[in-house]
Parts: structure tokens; C-alpha cells; sequence
């Protein structure tokens, strides 16, 4: 999120016309077409986002990579040697913001906020628990868990609770006595 990121259309002989198409979850379909016999570059309903890269062959950038850029890629190449198609499905991943306190009643809190897809949370030792989800208007969920121990015997060998963040984009853990 926030870098640029190039996908690339392979193909085989001298490129006469490149098209991409993208068809983003957010917004309408952006079509960039290229023709090297005149070296122009044809634009429809794209934003600045995408820009094909002339000095890459067949590549597309995708500027300042956000949510708003998950979606199909479609790209067409004819060429010498016949024409050549390669898709793409652009799925963004957005690593959680992981924090763990206490609350009003002394109870370890862990959570996971704003990551794309859901974290998954669990603790240790095994107690119960309570996991509430709230979606965000840009794709992102924060997780919210409250641990309570099974029994009293748990609270008494141990007042330490350690919350576990499960991620596609990562993995983090920590400790806490409340």
C-alpha cells in the first residue's frame, strides 16, 4: 500500500499495439492503449494511478497502490508473431495495526485493527473469549477480542495472558498481566 507496483504482459516477437484493461472494484473500466508505428498512448476513464512504461515493453505501474486498485487486469498484445493475452486479479493485503491492554475490569484486550482480510486472534492459555468485527468504508476490519480464563484455578496459576494476531501479511504476539 502506497508504493508502486508493475505488472508485466509477456509476449513473443516485436509489439505493433499493447492494450490494458482494468476493472477496479471501485469506479468504471480504464483502458490504455499504445501503438508503437505512431508512439501515442490512448487513455479512457483512467486515473494517474496507472501509467504504462514505455522504457518496460508491455508494463503497466500502478502508482501509490491502494484499495481503490484491487480489481481485474486484463492485458493484449499483437504482435509479429500473433497476439498474446494475460490476466491479473489484484487483491490487496493490509497488515493490522496489533495492540494489547487492559480493561476496566482487568481483562486482556487484543486487537487487530484496520487489516484486509479479517486477523484471525487467539490466546493463550485457552480461555473464553469474545471477538467482536467492525468493517471500515475502505475494505479494512478491526478485530476486537476480551479474554476471561476458564476457571478460577487459571487466573490464580497465572495472571499472564498472551494474545496471538494471525495475518496473510504477518504474524505478532504479545504478553500481558492485567
Amino acid at each position: 500500500v502506497g508504493d508502486s507496483s508493475v505488472l508485466t504482459c509477456p509476449f513473443k516477437g516485436k509489439l505493433n499495439m499493447l492494450t490494458w484493461k482494468i476493472t477496479p472494484k471501485v469506479g468504471g473500466l480504464c483502458t490504455l492503449v499504445h501503438r508503437t508505428d505512431t508512439n501515442i498512448t490512448h487513455r479512457e476513464n483512467c486515473s494517474d494511478n496507472w501509467k504504462l512504461r514505455p522504457d518496460l515493453d508491455t508494463a503497466l505501474e500502478i502508482r501509490r497502490v491502494g484499495i481503490a486498485q484491487e480489481g481485474n487486469y486484463s492485458c493484449e498484445v499483437a504482435s509479429t508473431d500473433g497476439n498474446f493475452h494475460t490476466m491479473y486479479h489484484l487483491t490487496m493485503l493490509v497488515p493490522p495495526r496489533p495492540s494489547l491492554y487492559c480493561d476496566e475490569q482487568g481483562s486482556p484486550v487484543c486487537q487487530a485493527a484496520a487489516g484486509k482480510p479479517p486477523a484471525q486472534l487467539s490466546w493463550v492459555p485457552e480461555g473464553s473469549s469474545t471477538a467482536e468485527e467492525k468493517g471500515h468504508g475502505n475494505g479494512t476490519v478491526t478485530v476486537l477480542s476480551r479474554f476471561t480464563a476458564c476457571n478460577t484455578s487459571v487466573t490464580i496459576v497465572t495472571s499472564v495472558a498472551t494474545c496471538m494476531v494471525s495475518h496473510p501479511a504477518g504474524n505478532w504476539s504479545q504478553s500481558i498481566a492485567c
